[in-house]
């Protein structure tokens, strides 16, 4: 399934130049993927106080093309590419207009903090929602 997320450039994630400070990037990664989360009817806040359960990343990576600046309106759009038994890897593209400003991805891990932050099984429900092809979904 795929998401997107959308969002105005603020002042404050522009550097001196007034172009956007790149660890942003890595924040909106993060907010898209809780976004996505809640898109499919998992919303981490619910997750974890429910069930105890969370997705730290374990490795993130973001490919810049162009800058953004001061009000760009961005659409990031994101996708889980790969699904594996306790770990998936979601995209993540960044889209000003038509134009790709930039692209990452993140590793996480479907994590239970029950106890000791342990590693689970990600659910066949949600592994099934994950992989819908053709559904997509606006936040």
């Amino acid at each position: 399934m795929k998401n997107n997320y959308d969002f105005k450039v603020r002042w404050g994630d522009t550097d001196a130049a007034g172009i956007v400070f790149y660890p942003n990037f890595y924040k909106w990664m993060d907010e898209a993927t809780h976004e996505y989360l809640s898109a499919i009817g998992y919303p981490s806040s619910k997750l974890f106080q429910e069930q105890q359960i969370g997705c730290p990343i374990l490795e993130a990576n973001c490919q810049f093309k162009q800058p953004l600046l001061f009000e760009d309106s961005v659409r990031v759009q994101s996708i889980v590419q790969e699904i594996q038994n306790k770990v998936f890897k979601i995209s993540h593209v960044f889209l000003r207009g038509e134009k790709e400003i930039a692209k990452g991805y993140e590793v996480r891990a479907w994590t239970s903090f029950k106890e000791e932050p342990k590693a689970q099984p990600i659910p066949e429900e949600v592994r099934a929602k994950m992989l819908q092809p053709n559904q997509h979904v606006e936040v």
